[in-house]
């Protein structure tokens, strides 16, 4: 393997113990991990879930898995034998986070509840993501993306097109939540760099997708009692939609007034600029089945590329409707350099995106590919302080595994 090139990330020299499984945690993980932390995936000697998700070349390399691993060391400890939390807590001690994904009440038995953490290490910042925050009736119900989907409102929200619920086609509520995880992580660890204290965080994806949704969604009930109902007008008409061309179908947003008095001129239709019920934001949200009628009226008349060309002369938002296969040759994301070919040492060629944002003095980037089960066991306990007969023992009494 080619190894990419050293960076020193914002989070270089923070040590993050990811207890976590599937996508969020580890997800939420990765992305400290692509800004320098040190992130040491603790797996039961089984791996993590999501190893068997997903198309692999080999067993346990799962595609899901390598998405949301990269930049992590992998070490296998058995927290079901009571030898192995003292192993762990000679990892807490010396790490500056904790995520997990373990029920409240199942955490609690293996000795990785908040309180504990943090008597063990007052500086640790002990994370906690989780389907329903411990306050309320859902507390300790199982959890994953589907459900709270569910739950959230969101499926509901698709049958405002599809006539019955549906699940977006993508884990939103997992990947949104990892989004805000790691937000509160380093929002954690600002505080501690300030006070000196960790604290425990507790990130709930039912709380989490529900003021996720309701930014827009709420509405008229922003206001109580309620002027107008819940849900984003144009979504809640259905008008809020990609629109046909001659040959495929369009993204098109003329938002401002500027710019809707330009889509007139390019759609032929100038008399429109003296209509009232275009002449504002609020006028256009009033009359939104009106406004986006002449759209769908107008995008037939042309193919796409026309209405692109035409649009971004205008300066008027728009995008074709493009497929997933067509992102990879994307020429924005080539000229960006989000897309990576990477040489992994078990799985070959490997293509993923890179860190989509950039920091001018700290970047974050890909210093290695996911690794597999147990593949730095050694690595990590000597690294904090045990000696390798130590190892050799907990390897023969089961405690940890390698590769």
């Amino acid at each position: 393997m080619t190894p990419p090139p050293l960076f020193r990330g914002a989070l270089e020299g923070v040590k993050v113990l990811d207890l976590s499984s599937v996508v969020l945690g580890p997800l939420a993980s990765q992305m400290l991990a692509d800004m320098g932390a040190d992130v040491i995936k603790v797996e039961a000697p089984q791996g993590d879930l999501a190893r068997s998700v997903g198309p692999a070349r080999h067993k346990g390399m799962s595609s899901l898995y390598l998405s949301c691993n990269r930049n992590k060391r992998s070490l296998v400890l058995d927290l079901k034998q009571p030898a192995a939390r003292e192993v762990l807590d000679t990892l807490v001690r010396g790490s500056d986070v904790l995520v997990h994904s373990v029920r409240t009440d199942a955490a609690a038995r293996i000795g990785i509840d908040a309180a504990r953490l943090l008597e063990l290490n007052p500086r640790l910042v002990s994370a906690h993501v989780k389907g329903f925050s411990d306050e309320g009736p859902y507390a300790g119900l199982p959890a994953f993306d589907d459900i709270i989907q569910a739950a959230s409102g969101l499926a509901q929200l698709q049958s405002i097109y599809t006539g019955e619920p549906r699940y977006m086609p993508a884990l939103v509520a997992d990947k949104t939540t990892a989004l805000y995880a790691a937000y509160a992580i380093v929002t954690a660890l600002f505080h501690r760099e300030r006070s000196g204290q960790g604290q425990a965080v507790d990130v709930p994806m039912f709380e989490t997708m529900t003021a996720f949704n309701m930014v827009e969604h709420l509405w008229g009930h922003t206001f109580q009692p309620p002027i107008d109902d819940m849900v984003y007008g144009s979504i809640r008409s259905g008008v809020r939609k990609p629109f046909r061309t001659a040959d495929g179908y369009i993204a098109l947003v003329p938002y401002t007034d500027a710019q809707w008095l330009r889509f007139f001129e390019v759609m032929g239709r100038p008399e429109l600029r003296e209509d009232e019920r275009f002449a504002t934001l609020a006028a256009r949200v009033r009359n939104h089945t009106v406004v986006f009628g002449e759209l769908e009226r107008a995008t037939g008349a042309r193919t796409t590329a026309e209405w692109v060309a035409a649009f971004r002369q205008a300066d008027i938002p728009a995008m074709p409707i493009q497929t997933l296969q067509q992102l990879p040759d994307d020429p924005q994301l080539k000229a960006s350099g989000l897309w990576h070919d990477a040489e992994h040492p078990t799985e070959g060629t490997l293509r993923f995106p890179g860190v989509p944002f950039t920091l001018s003095a700290t970047p974050g980037g890909v210093q290695r590919l996911a690794p597999s089960l147990g593949e730095h066991t050694d690595e990590v306990l000597e690294e904090f302080g045990f000696e390798r007969a130590a190892v050799d023992a907990l390897v023969t009494a089961g405690v940890v595994a390698r590769a």
